[in-house]
C-alpha cells in the first residue's frame, strides 16, 4: 500500500536559504514526513479473555497450561473499503513474537473510510517453497530473524505455540507448529477507521479462544501439521477466530526499547506499556524500575494520599492539579502547615525526557525528586520512614506494595519507585496541534501565522522576522534545552541554577519548561510573575533584561527587543493555545498501549 504524497507547507515559497530553513523546521514540527504521514501499525496483545497476559502465565481452567513461546508470520495485509472491496498490499510480511515483537508495520494507507482488515498467518505456497536466504538481514522472512524455517526440510512454520502444562503429578510440555498450505490461516477483523493519516490498530489475540475445545490429555501435546492431523485443523480454526479489534488510534506509537541490564518484572506483576507517539524522541525508561500495572496503580494511589504529609492534610495532587496539567494555579503553593513556598509548582507531564528536576535542577532524577517535597519543611514536612509506618498500618496499602514489588515491604525506596512509575506514564501528546500534524484537523490562519513566527529567526538583515521561540522550545516536546536565562529581572538572592552548581555562569538560569499545555499552567515563570500568555509574549517582545548570563539566542536581539506587532502577538498566542491537550487534562488514567 503506497501512494505518492506531495509536501506543502501552507502554500509558502522560500525566498532565501534562511527562509527555507524556517519552513523545514515548521514542516518537521508538523511531522510532514511521508513515511509517518500515512504509517499503519498493527499491535497485537495476547489476552486471556479480556485480560492482558504474557508468556509464562497460566491459563485458568487449563491444567496449569502456560505458554512459553508464541511466534508467527503474517502476510497479505488488506483493508476493506466501505463499498466492500479490498485494498490489497503487495509483498507485505511481518514476523510477530510474544517475546517482545508484537507489532507489524505498513505504509501508504490512502484516504477513505474502511470497515475491516484482513491478513494471513503464514505465507503462500510459492513463498513457502522459495529460497529463504534471498531475504536480507532483518527481513521478516529471513530465518535468522524469525527462527521459523524448517531448514533442510524446507518451508516455514507459520505459527509456533509452545509451553508447559500439568499432566497429573507431572510437569509436561506441548509444542504446536502449524505449517504447510492446508494450515495457511486467513484472519478477518471488522473495525472501522479512516485512512490517509497515521494509524495504529490494536488487536487482541485471545489465547483462551485458541485453546478452546482442546484437551491436551486427549488430543495430544504436539502437531507438526502433517497431512490429516486433526489437532492442527482444530488449532487453525480456533486461531482464525481468536483475533478481535481493541481500538483505533490516529497516531503511531513507539516500540519501547529494552535495556540490556533491564530488571525483570517483579513476581506476579503485569507489564504496563505507555502509548508514546513515534513523533517524540525515543524514550528511555529506568532499566531498574520496569513499569507494571500494579506499580503504576500504587504510584497513583500514593500521589493522592494525604498520609505523605505531616498532618494528613496534603497530597502531591494538592499542588499538582490535573485540570492544570498537574501544575498549581496559585503563584506559590502552600504547605501542609501553612508555609508559603518561593516557587511556582511546575506541571507534570513528559517527565521521561527531562534532564534535572525543580526550577534549579537540584534533583538529577525523578526518583530522587519525588520524596523531596515530602521532606521539605515548607511543603509536606514529613519523614519518609514515618510515612511508611502509616502505610504499613493499612493492610490494604501494604498488600498493594506487595503486589507491586512481588514481596511484602513498605519502604521509602519503594515509595519513590512507585511514584516514579506513575509519573512516567503522564504523557501529553494529543493537543489540537498534534491532531493537525496527524491530518485530523486544520489550524486556523492565525494559528498558522503563529507557528510560522514560532519557528522563524528574528534576523531582519536576512529578511527574517520571527519570534525566535524554537531555540529554547523546539522539537515535538517544545523544550529543547534544560536550563537557560530568559532575561527576567531578578533579585540578588534569586540565583537560579547557580544555587545548586555554585557556578557563576549559571546565575539566573532556570529550567526551561515545555510549552505543551501552556494555556493551562498559568501563572508563568519560576516565580509565577506573569498571569497571562499575553504578558509572557510581551516580555520576550520588549521586556528582556540583559545580564552576563542571558541566553545567546536572546542576547542577539536588538536592545529594544523584537517589537512584535499586535497582530503578531495575537497570532503567537493563538498558536500556543493549540498546544493544549484537553484529553490529558480531563482523563484520570494515562494512555497505555494495553488500555481498552
Amino acid at each position: 500500500m503506497s501512494t505518492p504524497c506531495r509536501r506543502l507547507v501552507f502554500g509558502r515559497r522560500c525566498s532565501s536559504v534562511w527562509g527555507c530553513l524556517a519552513l523545514v523546521l515548521l514542516g518537521a514540527l508538523l511531522g510532514e514526513v511521508q513515511a509517518r504521514g500515512q504509517a499503519l501499525r498493527l499491535r497485537i496483545h495476547p489476552t486471556i479473555g479480556l485480560q492482558d497476559t504474557t508468556l509464562n502465565e497460566s491459563l485458568p481452567g487449563k491444567r496449569g497450561m502456560c505458554p512459553t513461546r508464541l511466534d508467527f508470520l503474517l502476510s497479505g495485509l488488506a483493508l476493506r473499503r466501505k463499498d466492500g472491496t479490498w485494498l490489497e498490499s503487495q509483498d507485505w510480511y511481518a514476523y510477530v513474537s510474544a517475546s517482545g515483537r508484537m507489532t507489524a508495520e505498513g505504509t501508504g494507507t490512502p484516504a477513505g473510510e474502511y470497515t475491516g482488515l484482513r491478513f494471513r498467518i503464514g505465507v503462500d505456497e510459492a513463498m513457502n517453497q522459495a529460497d529463504p536466504h534471498q531475504h536480507p538481514p532483518g527481513h521478516a522472512l529471513n530465518p535468522q530473524t524469525n527462527g521459523l524455517h524448517w531448514g533442510l526440510m524446507g518451508g516455514y512454520i507459520f505459527l509456533a505455540l509452545e509451553g508447559r502444562w500439568q499432566n497429573g503429578d507431572k510437569d509436561d510440555g506441548f509444542s504446536f507448529h502449524l505449517a504447510n498450505a492446508p494450515q495457511l490461516m486467513t484472519v478477518e477483523v471488522p473495525v472501522e477507521f479512516q485512512g490517509g493519516r497515521p494509524l495504529t490498530v490494536d488487536l487482541d489475540l485471545d489465547l483462551a479462544r485458541v485453546f478452546q475445545g482442546i484437551d491436551l490429555a486427549k488430543d495430544g501435546t504436539s502437531t507438526h501439521s502433517r497431512e490429516g492431523d486433526p489437532l492442527a485443523a482444530k488449532l487453525k480454526d480456533n486461531i482464525g477466530q481468536a483475533f478481535r479489534a481493541r481500538r483505533v488510534s490516529y497516531d503511531v506509537f513507539q516500540t519501547l526499547a529494552t535495556a540490556e541490564n533491564a530488571a525483570p518484572l517483579p513476581a506476579g506483576t503485569h507489564a504496563f506499556t505507555p502509548a508514546i507517539t513515534q513523533r517524540f524522541p525515543q524514550v528511555k525508561l529506568p532499566p531498574d524500575n520496569p513499569l507494571t500495572q500494579e506499580g503504576v496503580a500504587l504510584g497513583r494511589q500514593l500521589f493522592h494520599d494525604v498520609r505523605l504529609s505531616i498532618n494528613g492534610t496534603q497530597s502531591c495532587a494538592s499542588c499538582h492539579d490535573q485540570a492544570h496539567a498537574f501544575a498549581d494555579p496559585r503563584q506559590f503553593s502552600v504547605g501542609a502547615e501553612g508555609s508559603v513556598g518561593k516557587r511556582n509548582a511546575m506541571p507534570l507531564f513528559n517527565l521521561a525526557w527531562h534532564q534535572g528536576f525543580f526550577w534549579d535542577g537540584r534533583a538529577p532524577t525523578l526518583r530522587q525528586q519525588v520524596l523531596m517535597p515530602v521532606q521539605d519543611a515548607h511543603e509536606m514536612n514529613e519523614k519518609p520512614e514515618h510515612v511508611c509506618e502509616k502505610l504499613r498500618a493499612d493492610a490494604d496499602c501494604a498488600k498493594s506494595f506487595a503486589q507491586a514489588f512481588g514481596s511484602p515491604g513498605v519502604t521509602p525506596e519503594r515509595m519513590a519507585m512507585a511514584l516514579e512509575q506513575f509519573l512516567l506514564t503522564l504523557v501529553s501528546q494529543n493537543s489540537r496541534y498534534d491532531r493537525a500534524a496527524r491530518k485530523m484537523t486544520d489550524l486556523t490562519e492565525s494559528e498558522k501565522r503563529g507557528l510560522q513566527l514560532f519557528v522563524t529567526e528574528f534576523d531582519p538583515k536576512r529578511g527574517l522576522r520571527g519570534a525566535d521561540c524554537f531555540h529554547c522550545h523546539g522539537g515535538t516536546l517544545f523544550a529543547s534545552q534544560p536550563f537557560g536565562n530568559n532575561g527576567l529581572a531578578l533579585t540578588t538572592e534569586d540565583l537560579g541554577q547557580m544555587a545548586v552548581t555554585k557556578n557563576a555562569a549559571d546565575r539566573g538560569k532556570f529550567k526551561v519548561p515545555s510549552l505543551r499545555n501552556i494555556a493551562l499552567t498559568a501563572p508563568y515563570m519560576h516565580d509565577g510573575r506573569f498571569n497571562t500568555l499575553e504578558e509572557v509574549v510581551e516580555h520576550y517582545s520588549s521586556g528582556v533584561q540583559r545580564t552576563p548570563t542571558l541566553d545567546p539566542n536572546l542576547a542577539k536581539h536588538p536592545e529594544g527587543g523584537l517589537q512584535l506587532t499586535a497582530q503578531e502577538k495575537a497570532d503567537l498566542v493563538a498558536f500556543l493555545r493549540t498546544l493544549t491537550d484537553e484529553h490529558f487534562a480531563e482523563t484520570s488514567r494515562p494512555a497505555t498501549a494495553s488500555a481498552r
